[in-house]
């Protein structure tokens, strides 16, 4: 589908910094302790351990290990929705704490380090983003999942990967013009999917902003017979040399049913362990984030998802430390645009199941 490209915002935004990506070595039989102890912390305080793909492979690990989840942020929290345990520990970054929170308000919720942000939550501030909104108010309100709990209230929507394409499909349907927030790679690509009348907000996430489409293209002449997968946050080089686009979960399901040995990816290098584990045998290539115009600031991996550790949540878990809090005011016109998709995803799912039974 070809359309003209969706237009930009034009907002001043703060700048941040970005850390640096720590990543401290612990010994095996370190680590074998700070495991078996967080087993047992997890036990004595009716708690589970829900973590994101690109979270360390230890506590990726350690979460299935103790009947925890793995997976993006929303499947995160449903997880914890439906678990029993009284207490969520959510390794990840703070907007998926917040996520948790909003779906789990009678829940306590935390996190292991709680100055584990997000580039796309902190370049979308909710007092300029509520600005935005009031100088469009003919648009329907559409944010991706990685924002703010305040960005959320301001939404008629949220949105995650897997489902912007089929939820912008069904509002532009309905004639409704978009306001997207805050990727504008991802809002772009669902642009261009649609052909949607979308106004773009103008962040990028630090980690799928680095990739280089020129560098991509020499690697895959590198390597002829790779399929490259390719996270729709990424550049739009980067986009179009891709064999699939799409979700952390379609990216380890597309690595799964790849029928070549050689896989090229662009998205966060922790995704590379629960490929492995859908994947055996298939050789993992990163795609390049060295390039014209690169500056390292990730090189393929969330220098805040590098700051949860397994000491970190033994920590966590010991003291009671690190909880999430969310003002109920704000968690109860956030939990609308969060409801709005989950039950999107509830009809989707019936009428596939419907069409599958007949």
């Amino acid at each position: 589908m070809t359309t003209q490209s969706a237009p930009l915002a034009d907002v001043e935004l703060p700048p941040f910094d970005v850390p640096p990506t720590v990543e401290v070595s612990v010994d095996a039989d370190r680590r074998a302790a700070l495991r078996e102890e967080i087993k047992a912390l997890l036990k004595q305080r009716d708690a589970v351990l829900v973590a994101h793909y690109y979270t360390d492979a230890d506590i990726q690990r350690l979460a299935d290990e103790t009947g925890g989840y793995v997976s993006d942020s929303l499947d995160m929290a449903r997880f914890g929705h439906e678990h029993p345990a009284s207490t969520l520990i959510v390794a990840g970054v703070r907007f998926m704490g917040e996520t948790a929170k909003i779906l789990n308000p009678e829940k306590r919720v935390l996190m292991p380090d709680l100055h584990a942000e997000c580039s796309l939550d902190l370049g979308c501030p909710a007092d300029k983003f509520a600005e935005f909104c009031d100088q469009h108010p003919d648009r329907t309100v559409v944010v991706y999942a990685n924002t703010s709990a305040a960005v959320k209230a301001r939404a008629d929507w949220m949105v995650t990967s897997s489902s912007a394409v089929e939820v912008i499909n069904e509002l532009k349907a309905k004639g409704e013009k978009i306001l997207w927030a805050p990727d504008r790679y991802l809002g772009r690509y669902v642009q261009e999917q649609t052909g949607a009348d979308m106004l773009l907000w103008n962040g990028a996430c630090v980690v799928h902003e680095e990739f280089k489409g020129e560098e991509l293209r020499d690697l895959k002449a590198a390597h002829p017979h790779a399929r490259v997968l390719v996270h729709p946050e990424s550049p739009p080089s980067v986009i179009e040399l891709a064999d699939y686009v799409g979700s952390t979960t379609g990216i380890i399901k597309a690595a799964r049913e790849a029928t070549v040995d050689e896989l090229i990816v662009a998205t966060d290098r922790g995704i590379f362990h629960k490929i492995r584990e859908a994947a055996p045998g298939k050789t993992l290539i990163e795609a390049p984030t060295a390039g014209q115009g690169a500056t390292c600031r990730s090189c393929a991996h969330c220098p805040w998802m590098a700051m949860n550790s397994l000491e970190k949540v033994r920590n966590t878990l010991r003291d009671m430390s690190n909880e999430i809090h969310v003002d109920a005011q704000i968690g109860r016109k956030a939990v609308v645009s969060i409801k709005r998709l989950l039950d999107f995803a509830a009809a989707r799912k019936q009428q596939i199941y419907g069409a599958n039974d007949a």
